[in-house]
Order: C-alpha cells, then structure tokens, then sequence
C-alpha cells in the first residue's frame, strides 16, 4: 500500500515502539494507521484495543475489523460481549476505563490502544472518562491516538507524555487529500464569495431596519429554498450529499420535502428496492411502520438518518448509503463521528446547534469534523460545502469565524466519578489526591482553578464519608458496591443499603433501571402511572432529595442524577412480552429512544449482575429478568450478527 507522508511518519514511528498522535482532517486517512497497528499485532501475537466515543462507531468498525481480520475481533460495549477473548478487541472508553480499574490484571495481554477521535476528551459530558483511561493506563500499554485538527495539540501530547513517562511523537496533516470548497445560500442566493455574501447581508440589514420602523413583522424577503439548493447541486455533479441538520424531526421534514425529486436511473432504483428489501428482511425491519414510511424516499435516492430511528434501521439506511444508491441523506451531527460515510457535497442546515444548555453557533472544530465528510477519497478531486444562512440567526462575522478560524483549543473537562473516586480511594487511602496531578486539568488550569478542582474532590471525599461510603479510612459495603456501578453509582448503592434491591419484583428492577437512566426532553409527558410505580417514584425520589441536599451542602457540581419515570407503563409493557410497537403506544418517546433505554438498562443490570457484593438473590432475580429486556430489537448482540 502506498501511504502519505503523515501516514509514513506516523507508521515509521510505531515500528519504533513509539506512542504517537495523529492530528489530520476528516478524511484524511487516518485509520490506515490504525489498521497498520491492528495487522502487526496480530502477525507478533499482541492485543490491541480499540476505543471508540459512541458505540454506533464502535459496532461499524467491528463491522469493518471483523471483514478484515475475521475472529481476530471481539467488541465489549455494555450491551454487547462478542468474542471478548479476541486478541482486538473495540470498547467504548467507558467500558476501558473500568476495565481499568476494575480488572486491570486483565489487560496484561494488550501492547497497543487506540483512541479514535482522543479530541472528545473536550467533551463536557464524558470527556471525563477519556482523561481518566488515560491517566490510569498502564505503563507497558503504547498509545495510538487519532484527532481531528486541534491547535493545541502540542500541549495535549505533553502532559500525555508527562504522565505515562514514555516517547510520545506528534503527527500533524494539515492538508487534506481532497480540498473542500465553500459556498453559501443566503437570501435564496447560491455564491462562493465572501464579499459577495456580506452584500447580501448588508442590503438584508438595511431592509430590516427600514421595515422595523414600520413595525412589520420580521420575516425574510428571499427565503433560502430546499428545491433550489439541491436543485443546483445536483446539476453541478455535488451528489451524493449530505445534509447536517440539528433536529430529528426537522431531517425527516425536509427529507419529505424532496419527494417530488427522483435522483435515481431505472437501474438504480431497482438495485436500491432489491438491496433496500433484502436488509429490511436480514434485520427482521418488514413489517416496520417506520420501514415502512422509509420506502418511498428510498426509491427516489432520499434518506433520513437520526437517534430516535431504531438501530437496525439506521444500520440498514448507512449501508444503503454505502452503496452510492443514495443520493442526499439527512441526518443529525452524530453520521459525522468517525463513521465512515463520505458524500462529494456536505450543506449544513444552519451554523448553530444545541450545546448542553442553549442553543450556540458552531464550534469551528465541530464545522471541520461534519464538513470533512465532503469529498470522497480516491473518487472525488474536490468536495463541497454549502452553508444554509439566515441573517436573522447569525452574523456575518460569526459566519466568517466558524469557517475560516482557529480551531478551538481541546480542553480538560476532568470532573471524577464517585465510582472513580472510591477505587481510588480504595487504593490509595487519603493519598487519593495525588491522582490529580496526573489529570490533563491540572497541567492546563491556572492555580485558582487548581485550587477549585482539589477543594471538589475533597468535598467529594468528604460527602462519601457523611453518607457511609467510607469509614475508618475504609470502604464501606456500600462503598465496595459502588466503586462497580458507574454513572448511577449513588441511587443504586442507597438503594442496595436499605435492602430495597433485594426486596424489589422483576418489573420494580425493570422500570427503575429506565427511571435512572432516562433523561426527559421538554416535549415528554409524564404518564399516568400504575400504583407499584407510583409508590416506587416517592420512594427513590425522597431518598435522592435527601442525598441532593447533602451534595449542596458539600458543594458538590454537578448533582447526581434524579430518576424519571416517563417510560415506567412502556417498560412494563415490554416486560409482559408485548410487542415493539404495542410497548411503544405507551409513550412519546421516540422508538430508537426507548430501545436506547432499555440497552442502557441491561447494561446497568449486568453491571449489578457482576457486582461482588449482589446476593444470590438479587442474582438470580436479575438472571431471569435480563432475557426478558433484552429480546427482539432490543438485543444489540443480534443486530451485530445479522
């Protein structure tokens, strides 16, 4: 194989034995790398893992490995075993990160870990828990990390290096190999040209103004078009595309928008229903109402793609995409994470997207990774971008930031588990602040915000001790039960003190698990509930006030997690064998939604399953009941082996 320079640098260093980072654009061929690591391992014997941040990335390279390298491959991902003894084996990095502190011993076998996108340790929700395996990794594990374009790249290597003591080479590939164009819709105006879009916005401003005056409503004078856009696209050869759109329900609309299009030949449409058919029959999706609606944009070349589909029907929409039978696919920013599905156009729907708390202009790192899905190696010379602008929704010159700027800088959002902490703890008795020190926000934060991070994690400490977790410089049986439930640690362990776990039935432990784990949008109601259910909500959402105040108290950000019981008749639902669609008329949620709950919620019971401190009891309860969860289009297992 012919590799690029930073592809050949990069390989030359790994034959050295050396840790290396790779920082290069969407598209750019980093897993070549990756692969090249993964082949040598197996050729000398050694294991590699895999990490991956969403485990919609960490099933297609399963996929992709497993083609490759046949039994060789295993995936770990919560709700997935396969083949765990395989010398490669892919994780989410949460699942690596407990491996980390809870089987260490285990991890002997492995030489090489791959972080794929090592950049989310930017993420505030879980960047956590890509700093922590990182800080915990064993010394005679080397690290191949692959990122996104980042500026401070520099500094992230070092602290990297400074904490595993060991070389660490920086790669960095600021070309990619097919160059990307930009181009703009503003106005119901198509232009390439950043003067020429400022005179648009400018007139637009000045007719805004006059007609404020009047007091008039606000609304556009040349609405940006769907059918002019896609219209102009495919007469210039832009197809396939993909449209980056930051709504579920808003990727189906426009999807239906296009009906009126056909962009498939004779040929093509029949290969797409054939092909389209025989997936709908592999994944047992024929008699899917959601299938179903799917099939007349299929056979016009026209797709959507989001979270709240069922897995296996985005399963079945990415291979379609695979194909080239597709022509423009709409879909959520998640499509632009690591999953390999490049198109020659890209449009953003607009330049702003719902960050943790409000809605905010795009980041410019988080632009480059949707957008590097434009343009197709080694079939497309250039690839196109097209920005969809709204003067009343963004300024020309946040427009001019968020694509011709400095990256941002990958920062730490270190903020260590309770679990985390425990083990710890465990470990290290009231040294157990000397781990941070090792963390990526010691080495960046200033010394107020150091000051801060260590005053958090006493106080942590110190809740753990006024709550029982720890005592005599000991943990507790309820801290011992902790360290081993990661994320939901404190509700479950409170609960497993008072012997309420022991004592609850199978459909109490089923709509407990969703309650802990669900997180409500604004738009889902809370349904009438059944007694048990009632009873079971007053019950943990007493005991978690009291444990909120008690984390106020200490100062402790962010609060645990308060339980929702939205999904608690759909749950039961399931747990009486009905069908899919029969559970789903018991809530609002979305269908991928609730299969995405109850996976989760199997997850949490093995992770009790596999708890030193369960009872047979509770055991044996939990034995019996995860069949029943995880059955039908609910086992993730079964969708990995169609």
């Amino acid at each position: 194989m012919q590799y690029d320079r930073f592809q050949a640098e990069a390989i030359n260093y790994i034959k050295e034995g050396l840790s290396v980072i790779v920082s290069a654009p969407t598209g750019a061929g980093k897993t070549a790398i990756a692969e090249y690591v993964i082949t040598q391992c197996i050729k000398s014997g050694q294991g590699v893992i895999y990490t991956a941040p969403i485990k919609a990335l960490s099933n297609q390279k399963f996929r992709d490995f497993q083609n490759q390298y046949q039994d060789k491959i295993g995936i770990l991902t919560g709700d997935v075993s396969i083949n765990p003894e395989a010398p490669v084996l892919i994780m989410t990095t949460e699942i690596f990160r407990n491996k980390l502190l809870d089987q260490p011993q285990a991890l002997k076998k492995f030489s090489w870990v791959i972080y794929d996108e090592i950049h989310y340790i930017d993420n505030p929700e879980r960047g956590t828990v890509w700093e922590e395996s990182l800080m915990l990794l064993p010394k005679h594990i080397r690290i191949l990390g692959l990122s996104a374009t980042v500026p401070n790249i520099e500094e992230f290597s070092q602290w990297l290096e400074s904490v595993q003591h060991i070389p660490l080479k920086i790669i960095v590939e600021k070309n990619r190999p097919v160059p990307l164009h930009f181009r703009f819709q503003c106005q119901n105006k198509i232009t390439d040209d950043l003067k020429d879009l400022n005179r648009v916005w400018f007139s637009k401003a000045l007719t805004y103004e006059y007609r404020g005056r009047r007091a008039a409503i606000h609304k556009e004078l040349n609405p940006n078009r769907l059918t002019g856009l896609i219209q102009h696209i495919a007469q210039n050869n832009g197809l396939p595309c993909i449209y980056f759109c930051f709504s579920r329900r808003r990727c189906e609309k426009l999807a239906q928008e296009l009906l009126n299009f056909n962009f498939l030949e004779n040929d093509e449409r029949d290969k797409i229903i054939n092909l389209f058919n025989e997936l709908l029959g592999r994944f047992d999706l024929k008699d899917e109402p959601s299938a179903s609606l799917m099939h007349p944009l299929i056979k016009r070349g026209i797709a959507y793609h989001h979270a709240g589909m069922l897995p296996t029907l985005k399963e079945v929409i990415e291979q379609l995409f695979t194909s080239r039978l597709l022509k423009v696919i709409f879909t959520t920013e998640t499509f632009a994470l690591g999953i390999n599905m490049p198109a020659r156009s890209v449009i953003f729907d607009e330049l702003r997207k719902f960050y943790g708390d409000r809605v905010r202009n795009l980041k410019t790192r988080d632009f480059y990774q949707m957008a590097g899905r434009a343009g197709r190696r080694g079939i497309d010379k250039e690839g196109f971008v097209y920005s969809r602008i709204n003067p009343q929704r963004i300024g020309f010159d946040e427009t001019r930031r968020i694509i011709y700027g400095e990256a941002e800088k990958v920062n730490s959002q270190f903020n260590a588990s309770y679990a985390t902490l425990l083990h710890l703890y465990e470990k290290h008795n009231e040294r157990f602040l000397e781990i941070y020190p090792l963390s990526y926000h010691f080495y960046q934060a200033n010394i107020r915000k150091k000051e801060e991070a260590y005053n958090l994690l006493r106080q942590k400490i110190n809740f753990l001790k006024a709550a029982g977790y720890i005592q005599r410089n000991q943990l507790t049986s309820k801290g011992i039960f902790a360290c081993a439930i990661y994320g939901y640690e404190i509700i479950l362990s409170e609960l497993f003190e008072r012997g309420y776990l022991e004592n609850f039935n199978q459909l109490e432990l089923s709509i407990l698990m969703a309650a802990i784990v669900f997180e409500p949008r604004r738009t889902d109601s809370l349904p009438k509930l059944t007694r048990q259910a009632k009873n079971l909500k007053n019950l943990t959402e007493n005991m978690m006030k009291q444990i909120l105040k008690q984390e106020a108290g200490f100062g402790i950000h962010p609060p645990s997690k308060m339980p929702h019981y939205h999904l608690a008749n759909a749950v039961g639902a399931w747990l009486d064998g009905q069908s899919f669609h029969k559970t789903l008329l018991q809530t609002t949620v979305d269908e991928g939604e609730l299969v995405r709950i109850l996976r989760m919620s199997n997850q949490l019971l093995r992770e009790m399953l596999a708890n030193r401190l369960s009872s047979e009891t509770l055991k044996e309860k939990i034995s019996r009941l995860i069949p029943k969860i995880n059955r039908d289009i609910v086992d993730a297992e079964r969708q990995l082996r169609s």
